[in-house]
């Protein structure tokens, strides 16, 4: 099937199993202290503020939200750095007993772009590693730690048999992206973006009003359902596990779970869904870089 390469309005509609209407996914990227230990990297560090904010994920945050999610009967995808899932070797057995499911989130939660892409994929292979000798487990699905990706990783996904990425945003329900199977995130679904806050120099403001988070939240579900995509929410264990965020939460997933309209599935089911489905050949994108070198023209 020829890749789409050029804006279209000719896309048809996205066909849901069962007849639902639209898709929702609660996922959480387990990240723990790991973008702390990327950033500062062959640095001595001294102060604890951040890194103790970070641990409380692993040490409360992440049992509260299991617990928000086993009270509601929702399965969850979990994406785990690999150095996460080394430094807490009971977090993957934890999150398979209750159901969920577990993938890749880098192994330093390292940013795929700023290094090169052999590098990149020797991470991967150690967390794939990792990840099979404490669960047995192979094959598992991947998230980029920032959602930033690179055609030559999506190239390395396929190789190391990946079996979807969640990363990117090209449409608002699953898709192709080359061979790879797109599970899509939003930044307007991301707990990082409204109240992620380390009194760092990046903090460029204080966290947001929940309030107003749940009611942008709520509008961003009702319109998905509309126009039938994927819902994908996003969290992370040392934000969304304090006290305020587990209220929102609970909140909105009071909003959704009585519509008879949602599928409620696992970020895996979705994927393995698209693959499977008529949906497969309808909406695939090339996975190339993009080309900034224009043509320079000169008029006589």
């Amino acid at each position: 099937m020829r890749m789409h390469e050029h804006p279209t309005i000719n896309y048809p509609e996205y066909h849901w199993p069962a007849g639902k209407r639209c898709a929702v996914v609660f996922s959480l990227d387990l990240d723990a202290e790991s973008p702390f230990l990327w950033l500062h990297r062959g640095q001595q560090v001294q102060q604890l503020g951040e890194i103790e904010q970070r641990r409380f994920g692993p040490r409360q945050g992440l049992a509260r939200v299991v617990r928000l999610f086993a009270e509601y009967g929702i399965r969850g995808s979990f994406y785990v750095p690999g150095v996460v899932a080394q430094t807490y070797p009971g977090l993957l057995p934890f999150l398979l007993e209750g159901g969920h499911e577990i993938a890749h989130h880098g192994y330093y939660h390292e940013r795929i772009e700023a290094i090169p892409v052999a590098q990149a994929e020797d991470y991967l292979v150690m967390a794939q590693e990792l990840f099979c000798t404490q669960t047995g487990l192979s094959g598992l699905g991947h998230r980029a730690p920032s959602w930033e990706m690179t055609s030559d990783f999506l190239q390395a996904l396929e190789r190391r048999g990946v079996s979807y990425d969640s990363s990117l945003m090209g449409f608002d329900h699953p898709y192709h992206v080359g061979n790879m199977v797109e599970v899509p995130v939003q930044w307007t679904v991301d707990d990082a973006l409204y109240f992620r806050y380390t009194n760092s120099p990046r903090d460029k403001t204080h966290p947001a009003n929940p309030g107003a988070v749940l009611d942008s939240w709520i509008e961003e579900f009702e319109g998905v359902r509309e126009t039938g995509g994927l819902f994908m929410v996003t969290l992370h264990d040392w934000i969304s596990g304090r006290s305020q965020r587990l209220r929102l939460l609970r909140k909105l997933i009071a909003h959704i779970r009585h519509d008879p309209q949602v599928w409620w599935a696992r970020a895996d089911e979705v994927a393995a869904w698209h693959a499977a489905s008529p949906n497969r050949d309808l909406y695939r994108v090339p996975a190339h870089s993009i080309n900034t070198h224009f043509e320079s023209t000169t008029r006589g």
